[in-house]
């Protein structure tokens, strides 16, 4: 006998979290990325070129804009690692992994 009235499939699987956590993560790492390479290497090498009005007084020196040159980097490193921490964990797999030597063996 047959049984189908009223059975779902989808209720067996579990559901898993939603990861909108790391989707606001990865898009706040991306700004931050752009952030620092905007503030960076464009303020801080306009300035180092000779053009420092870029952000006021605060590049007018070449130490100033060594600094936010220094910092653009680092915001634009920090950016770059929190994009990839993000996009590894939400692509790795919520299941069980089984070690390959306890798999069937083919011969």
């Amino acid at each position: 006998m047959k049984l189908s009235d009223g059975f779902d499939a989808r209720r067996l699987r579990p559901k898993g979290p939603s990861n909108w956590r790391l989707r606001f993560g990865a898009a706040l790492a991306a700004l931050l990325a752009t952030l620092g390479c905007t503030a960076g290497h464009m303020a801080g090498a306009a300035s180092l070129l000779g053009r420092p009005p870029a952000l006021g007084e605060l590049n007018a020196t070449p130490l100033g804009s060594t600094i936010i040159l220094v910092i653009g980097l680092l915001v634009l490193l920090f950016g770059v690692w929190l994009w990839r921490l993000c996009r590894r964990r939400a692509r790795q797999s919520l299941e069980l992994a089984m070690a390959p030597h306890l798999m069937k063996k083919h011969d």
